[in-house]
């Protein structure tokens, strides 16, 4: 088909808008799609791919429809209501596909010469401009440092936006972690109050000195019971609030993304942090075994560590079909800090694992995933001088295996 001139905000035929595709191939996937004819007809009802002559008997006819416009029918005798819809989207994505290298073509053309005609302007006037381009040239090492100040900050802000998805996953786990505490501290807030009620209901007898109306007054408030659960009450108090105050210090591990300073840390703390933080979406799913062996103190930046470990964990637990275990390793292996984080899960297919480190891609639904965990995580290992490896297979298992040059003092 002839590609007509014209601009790309105008509007698209149905047979411009197929025009990348072959229609004798796209017309048998259809036909294999539905297992029925089915042909392709425009707005006004030409045929454009598909069987020339119309269909008979029960015709579904579905619309085709391009920038909320309808611009073409689907037309098949296929049973399957399903399939039809199905066929329709892959029409629709094809639509869309030449849509794009419509624009992306016009786009191009009018680029290219409005380059053309500002690329004549900059000749005529290269002579006279030659003293500037020595001064951009002399200039060029500050605009080399602005770019890689530019760059830098593009990094930590795609740190920090993964960093917010994946803390965003855990909001509702970690209100439960510390609603459940602050519950029962509050009921046995309580009940302790209804106890000192009690106790001052007894002082008023004791302070009448007539033994026979304290030993009923002790005796009504069961003051006896009071003073054997007042402690146990007391305590189950105070470690819930230890509780909260843990799953409190363990999200501050992700709270310093944008710290400059590198720190010196036992790396299984920050293993035990994130298990911690991501113990509610865990717990549902999956057992975790820790094996963590002694570590050398390592010098790093411990919120980006942390931030790996938190997202090959959820990671792990997302993998799980059905409950399984996931197992964390630590030690030192030739001079190297090794971390090993494996699970039971689905594994990974062949076709998908050599592109699970790539940005933006993921298995998961749309909207439940950033496409960006792994690609962050690689690069902050990276950074830091170390690897990440991955060994996985399907309906067994994937092993995520983490080497760090073991630093320590000044860098």
């Amino acid at each position: 088909m002839e590609i007509r001139t014209k601009r790309y905000d105008s509007a698209l035929s149905l047979l411009e808008l197929l025009s990348g595709v072959v229609p004798d191939k796209l017309s048998v996937a259809l036909t294999i799609l539905l297992g029925a004819p089915a042909r392709v007809v425009s707005a006004d009802g030409a045929w454009v791919m598909g069987n020339i002559p119309p269909l008979s008997g029960n015709v579904r006819r579905l619309p085709l429809a391009h920038d909320l416009e309808t611009v073409g029918f689907l037309e098949t005798s296929a049973p399957d209501e399903a399939q039809v819809r199905a066929a329709a989207v892959i029409l629709e994505l094809f639509m869309r596909s030449g849509a794009r290298y419509f624009m992306a073509s016009e786009m191009h053309l009018e680029v290219v010469k409005t380059d053309y005609e500002e690329l004549q302007r900059r000749h005529e006037a290269l002579i006279a401009s030659e003293a500037r381009y020595k001064a951009l040239a002399e200039s060029l090492e500050e605009r080399v440092k602005e770019q890689v100040s530019t760059i830098a900050s593009a990094h930590r802000q795609l740190y920090q936006a993964e960093k917010m998805a994946s803390v965003g996953q855990l909001a509702a786990g970690v209100a439960h972690e510390i609603n459940n505490p602050i519950g029962f501290i509050r009921s046995n807030l309580g009940t302790a109050s209804s106890y000192v009620q009690k106790f001052r209901s007894v002082a008023e007898q004791v302070k009448s000195g007539d033994t026979v109306r304290i030993a009923s007054a002790w005796q009504v408030a069961d003051l006896d019971f009071i003073l054997e659960d007042f402690p146990s009450l007391l305590q189950e108090s105070i470690d819930g609030a230890d509780r909260v105050a843990r799953i409190v210090s363990d999200l501050k591990g992700f709270s310093n993304i944008d710290q400059a300073e590198e720190e010196i840390v036992d790396l299984n703390d920050s293993i035990r942090s994130a298990c911690n933080v991501a113990a509610n979406q865990i717990n549902s799913r999956a057992d975790l075994k820790l094996m963590l062996g002694e570590l050398p103190p390592l010098r790093c930046h411990a919120g980006h560590l942390s931030q790996v470990f938190l997202n090959l964990l959820l990671n792990a637990a997302h993998a799980m079909n059905k409950r399984g275990e996931i197992c964390i390793q630590s030690g030192v292996e030739n001079n190297q800090i090794v971390i090993r984080i494996s699970d039971t899960g689905s594994g990974i297919s062949p076709e998908v694992l050599p592109h699970i480190f790539d940005p933006f891609f993921t298995t998961r639904e749309v909207g439940s995933g950033t496409g960006l965990g792994l690609t962050v995580s690689r690069d902050i290992l990276t950074a830091h001088g170390g690897t990440i490896e991955v060994s996985s297979e399907l309906n067994v298992g994937t092993v995520f295996t983490i080497q760090l040059p073991i630093k320590q003092g000044n860098p």
